[in-house]
């Protein structure tokens, strides 16, 4: 089946899914045409790499050997697209835009080992002539067994969502709204954003439980909303397809989706500017 056509992605995926049904996160993931083969130790790995050429075998389908990567250790990379709203983070000019930051990493503070000692040198720029460096972020193995956790928040000229499991971070993801998006009125827009954190992350929640949190309280009602416009009616039909629930997460508890969503704005009333 031709690529190029509009169902071959999904019907692939379905097959996949098929031939390693029994493999599935036991020692194979599978993402279309992708084959990660994990193990405990060298004669596991050999046995699982068997059973999986095997399967291939069976159902007639060839794998590409220049593509084949064996007996590899490193382990598995975290993916940059994951983490690119953060690490793209542009470096703060005011101390408006370090607070923004700071609350933002301070809501995992509990993951983070001496987190105090490493957020230390940007506390520290609230005074004057202090320096910092910028680390990578530290993001979480997703288990497709257990539920999600997506936080929205959209505020300005931007949309900014963060997928979690059991408290610990996964994914990020930000963009500013589309010229269109910037004339919805309040309730479309928190609407947009969770359609849009669907859409991204729909390999990791269409078919798994997820909570939603937003901080629009009435977006919670909106499964059972009598009057709907034309577009959130083409919006309720996408979030009909996944088990989900919306809660209502006030915005001073949602600091995180908050952060991402207000980081190209701060208010230059209050800004104060650092010296560098």
């Amino acid at each position: 089946m031709s690529f190029g056509l509009t169902n071959a992605p999904a019907f692939f995926m379905y097959m996949m899914n098929s031939v390693f049904m029994n493999e599935l996160d036991k020692f194979v993931v599978v993402f279309i045409d992708d084959i990660l083969i994990y193990s405990k130790n060298e004669e596991e790995h050999e046995e699982h790499l068997r059973i999986v050429l095997t399967r291939l075998r069976e159902h007639k389908l060839y794998a590409k050997f220049s593509k084949y990567a064996f007996w590899l250790k490193e382990g598995v990379a975290v993916d940059p697209s994951k983490v690119e709203s953060v690490l793209n983070w542009k470096q703060p000019k005011t101390i408006t835009e370090i607070r923004s930051f700071l609350s933002l990493a301070g809501y995992y503070r509990r993951f983070i080992k001496d987190f105090s000692k490493t957020a230390k040198p940007m506390t520290l720029l609230t005074k004057k002539n202090a320096k910092y460096t910028w680390s990578p972020s530290l993001l979480a193995q997703p288990d497709v067994t257990k539920p999600f956790d997506v936080y929205c928040d959209a505020s300005g000229n931007r949309l900014g969502c963060v997928l979690m499991q059991e408290g610990r971070v996964v994914a990020y993801i930000s963009r500013q709204l589309r010229k269109h998006e910037a004339n919805y009125p309040t309730y479309d827009l928190e609407l947009a954003e969770v359609v849009h954190a669907l859409k991204i992350w729909r390999h990791y929640l269409l078919g798994n439980t997820c909570h939603i949190y937003t901080d629009r309280k009435s977006l919670k009602y909106i499964l059972t909303q009598p009057e709907l416009n034309m577009r959130q009616r083409w919006w309720l039909e996408l979030i009909k397809d996944y088990d989900l629930e919306i809660h209502y997460h006030p915005g001073k508890a949602n600091v995180v989706a908050d952060a991402l969503s207000r980081r190209a704005h701060c208010n230059v009333i209050e800004a104060r500017p650092t010296n560098s």
